[in-house]
């Protein structure tokens, strides 16, 4: 019994948020991973015997199982994004699940059963979890840009291809248009379907697919993977992107981190108020990155790591290293690179605020005294604000 309830104190206060989120990840992922396994199975073996065998053309059987696989790995996809929490991976998941379910009965096979099975479990399991994955879809406009282009591309070639079909060997219809325009810009040109060489206009719409497949391949993959691969390098090194970086305007400065920042990062988190942590603590950075917290990696007293958190955009510093000379090299920098950005800092000893006023800050704060201030108000029960109920931590 003991055992028991020490093992409940350590669990986290949201243990059945964290749980179902887990299961419904970990229930797609199996789908997933099933409909890529049944296609295969469907496809390399033949006259495999189901139920609905006698009523399901070949033909419908074999599309099934080729596009059981596509849509098992596009599923994978959207269980990444459900890890991350995205709602349009919850919506993506919801308009998949369906399908690998109508694939596994079109499918006719035996091995089939245990995925239509896990894909209509899975959507009612979903649907409860839904409030769980409520992250919006950020894209940049260069993103964006970047997927209109791709497909763009694909559109003007599968329309011109189509409508130029007599001038091609190969054209017959819209899918053999499509094809012959993702082949094309993707440069693996099999040779089934070329133009006819006697077809100037042809020819020159073949090289204009070309070239601009290949260049909206590139972008895309440049502008939509790439973030991402940056991104992930960022968050192992402790640092934030250039991107980021980029974007940073009106925003709070951070300048170290330790017991004393701790609360102050606390508060800027409720406050929804955009801010970033400079800290030369590595401990502390992927304590940061690991909940999701921007930091940029250095000491708070150079001028480099301070120029990279722009500065000169900040609406407001806040210096609290813990150390109270570093605190004043800190201010001293920072003043000399935003001459009129307000500075704050926290004084570790009292005796030191006169010095950290004359090295820049605008207003110095002794938590100590301010701590012995609090509890002696609090003792004689004059503490009956909003402000001090929250510091002193009233429920």
């Amino acid at each position: 019994m003991v055992d028991d309830r020490s093992l409940r104190a350590r669990l986290p206060d949201n243990w059945r948020r964290v749980l179902t989120t887990r299961a419904a990840i970990v229930l797609v992922l199996v789908v997933a991973l099933l409909s890529v396994v049944t296609a295969v199975i469907h496809i390399g073996t033949q006259n495999v015997s189901g139920p609905f065998e006698g009523y399901v053309p070949v033909a419908v059987r074999d599309a099934a199982g080729f596009t059981g696989a596509l849509t098992g790995f596009l599923m994978v996809g959207s269980a990444l994004a459900l890890r991350r929490g995205l709602r349009a991976g919850w919506w993506a998941t919801l308009f998949l699940l369906p399908m690998t379910a109508a694939q596994g009965l079109l499918q006719t096979s035996r091995y089939s059963l245990p995925l239509v099975v896990l894909s209509l479990v899975a959507i009612p399991v979903l649907l409860l979890t839904r409030k769980r994955f409520d992250k919006p879809l950020s894209l940049t406009t260069t993103q964006i840009a970047a997927g209109a282009a791709l497909l763009g591309v694909q559109l003007y070639g599968t329309i011109g291809g189509y409508t130029l079909r007599e001038d091609f060997n190969g054209i017959n219809n819209i899918l053999d248009a499509f094809y012959f325009t993702l082949i094309t810009s993707s440069t693996v040109g099999y040779g089934d379907v070329t133009p006819d060489p006697a077809s100037t206009e042809a020819m020159l719409f073949t090289m204009s697919v070309l070239v601009l497949g290949v260049a909206s391949f590139g972008i895309a993959i440049g502008a939509l993977v790439g973030p991402a691969i940056q991104a992930r390098i960022s968050k192992t090194l402790g640092k934030m992107t250039e991107s980021q970086l980029q974007l940073l305007d009106e925003h709070i400065l951070v300048l170290g981190y330790g017991e004393l920042t701790e609360p102050i990062v606390d508060e800027l988190a409720r406050s929804d108020r955009q801010f970033v942590v400079v800290t030369n603590d590595r401990d502390a950075t992927t304590s940061l990155t690991d909940r999701g917290l921007p930091v940029v990696t250095g000491d708070p007293s150079d001028e480099e790591p301070l120029q990279r958190a722009k500065i000169d955009r900040a609406m407001a510093v806040v210096v609290a290293t813990q150390h109270d000379a570093q605190d004043a090299l800190a201010i001293l920098t920072a003043r000399q690179l935003a001459t009129n950005t307000r500075i704050v800092a926290a004084a570790t000893d009292r005796e030191n605020v006169k010095k950290l006023e004359r090295a820049g800050a605008d207003a110095v704060i002794s938590p100590s005294m301010l701590g012995g201030h609090l509890l002696v108000r609090s003792a004689l029960g004059s503490d009956k604000t909003e402000l001090i109920d929250r510091i002193m931590g009233a429920k």
